[in-house]
């Protein structure tokens, strides 16, 4: 067996379900599962309709590197949303449709990274699990960027000694940021492109989140769309990674893309030949009318925002938590430990929330994710604010037992 298994930590929703096994939450209250963030608002009917006037596809090997209509699709998005000019991004070599980006995340380590020597994989600090796991499983040491209020929920780049990037072969980030919402910024991508320029690394962007944000509001800033205002045609080392999981509420289809650095993709591709999961037909078909299309996505954000709105009203007078800039999650702090207060709330008040020092690691100086849930706005309206009013009469009623 692969020894690096060994080194896998068990995933937050296992670590969750081990925390709330002999818990009894009351009967009286239906369970409200804010611990997930997968999405429960409607897969459009489009998205449907393209799936089912395209079964006829099964019966048809799909080629590994995805058909040219969605390909040249998924580059007409790229270049309307994050403003790259026309002709920058060929089909043919700059984009992959992959199975979700969950696969192409953590397969993308195994394909880069040389694991001759001491390699180095760096990732933010809370993070989604499948970067450690890609890290340790090519062969690589992860490195943790902490992830705090004191640095607005980016990683601090200059506390990161020369010799970490010397090893490094590549780094994940996370913009908008799971759990955080935080978006990077412009002088940030230019400070992290100029360190794997002199240092050799591969940027793996994960932009899951990039299409939720503020109805109205400015658009999170894309690696590829900072490459396109600094002139750097050949999107040398950058990779982004988008789903329809989010933008779309088609967690299930298992459909997004890789896109970026042409040779990268190159040999990423020859790593797919033997590993990669094909997307169908059907699949293809659905997501090509996904990436088409707008209007459902708009309405989308809407949704969430409705949601931030009620529920920030009702808890933001009882605990510390902020609206966040981009994604679906709050990111609140807790008056106890995490855990002791996610098994608490589970248990009078019948709602799960993943604590906050699941989703990180401790490091020399800290866990940032200590004394934080993670709150995925994800159920309906109706559902989150009554999650919300639970828990602020969860924190109310202890309030009042230690007066």
């Amino acid at each position: 067996m692969n020894s690096n298994l060994d080194r896998l930590q068990p995933y937050p929703f296992q670590r969750l379900g081990d925390l709330l096994a002999d818990s009894k939450p009351p009967r009286n209250l239906p369970l409200i599962d804010l611990g997930i963030g997968e999405p429960k608002h409607p897969t459009p009917v489009l998205l449907r309709d393209a799936l089912v006037a395209h079964l006829d596809g099964l019966g048809s090997y799909p080629p590994t590197k995805g058909g040219a209509p969605l390909r040249q699709t998924i580059c007409n998005w790229l270049e309307q949303r994050f403003v790259v000019p026309a002709g920058w991004l060929d089909p043919e070599r700059h984009c992959i449709p992959v199975a979700g980006t969950r696969e192409a995340l953590f397969a993308v380590a195994q394909a880069v990274v040389d694991s001759v020597g001491t390699p180095v994989v760096a990732m933010p600090n809370p993070f989604y699990q499948i970067y450690e796991g890609a890290a340790l499983l090519a062969g690589a040491e992860p490195y943790f960027l902490n992830c705090t209020a004191d640095n607005d929920y980016t990683p601090d780049l200059d506390q990161v000694p020369d010799s970490v990037w010397d090893c490094c072969q590549l780094i994940y980030v996370c913009s908008p940021g799971n759990p955080s919402g935080a978006v990077l910024e412009r002088d940030w991508y230019g400070k992290l492109l100029a360190l794997a320029d002199r240092h050799d690394f591969i940027i793996a962007a994960d932009e899951c989140y990039s299409e939720i944000y503020r109805p109205g509001g400015e658009p999170p800033l894309g690696l590829l769309q900072y490459c396109a205002e600094t002139g750097r045609h050949d999107f040398r080392r950058c990779l982004v990674f988008h789903s329809l999981s989010k933008r779309s509420n088609a967690p299930g289809l298992r459909s997004g893309f890789v896109a970026g650095d042409a040779e990268v993709l190159r040999r990423f591709l020859l790593f797919r030949t033997y590993h990669g999961c094909a997307l169908s037909d059907p699949v293809q078909a659905a997501s090509i009318a996904a990436w088409s299309d707008e209007t459902h996505v708009e309405e989308n954000r809407v949704a969430y925002q409705e949601k931030f709105d009620a529920v920030l009203d009702i808890l933001q007078p009882v605990m510390d938590v902020q609206r966040p800039a981009a994604g679906f999650y709050l990111w609140p702090r807790t008056p106890i430990a995490d855990t002791i207060f996610a098994r608490r709330l589970y248990e009078q008040e019948n709602v799960r929330v993943l604590p906050g020092s699941y989703l990180s690691r401790k490091t020399q100086s800290l866990n940032p994710g200590a004394d934080h849930v993670r709150l995925a706005l994800v159920a309906p309206l109706d559902q989150c604010v009554e999650a919300a009013r639970r828990i602020r009469r969860l924190l109310e009623r202890s309030r009042k037992a230690q007066a």
